[in-house]
């Protein structure tokens, strides 16, 4: 559990966690809703990954990543408890919303990757 925690003591990686935590996603997908470079993204996922806090999978050029199975059963309290924690504190309320609505417009890995600029823009305009 304590390599697990400190993978979890770095604010980029607690938002990653709590973005997965509603949802799998693609390296893409985490990297526009949280603002952040590919690279950023990557080194995070992987230190997450390399707890055991997340999986991937690969489907075709994407890497989707979820909160791992091992550590759903072994960390449930410690999930629980992060979770009523995040969601009422500032960045990860704005995560939710942008995932929100980045799910509502029905948007997608091509549609990043076709203009990630313009994503952005959707996701980060106020309703």
């Amino acid at each position: 559990m304590l390599n697990q925690l400190k993978a979890l003591a770095d604010e980029n990686r607690m938002r990653i966690f709590h973005l997965l935590l509603t949802d799998e996603l693609c390296v893409c997908e985490i990297e526009t809703i949280l603002d952040v470079t590919q690279s950023n993204a990557s080194r995070h996922l992987t230190k997450l990954r390399q707890a055991g806090i997340i999986s991937s999978s690969k489907d075709a050029q994407w890497v989707h990543y979820k909160v791992s199975n091992e550590f759903k059963m072994n960390g449930q309290k410690l999930i629980e408890y992060l979770r009523d924690t995040l969601e009422v504190e500032e960045p990860y309320v704005s995560d939710i919303k942008k995932l929100k609505k980045y799910q509502l417009l029905g948007l997608s890995c091509t549609d990043i990757r076709k203009d990630s600029l313009n994503v952005i823009t959707l996701i980060q305009e106020e309703s």
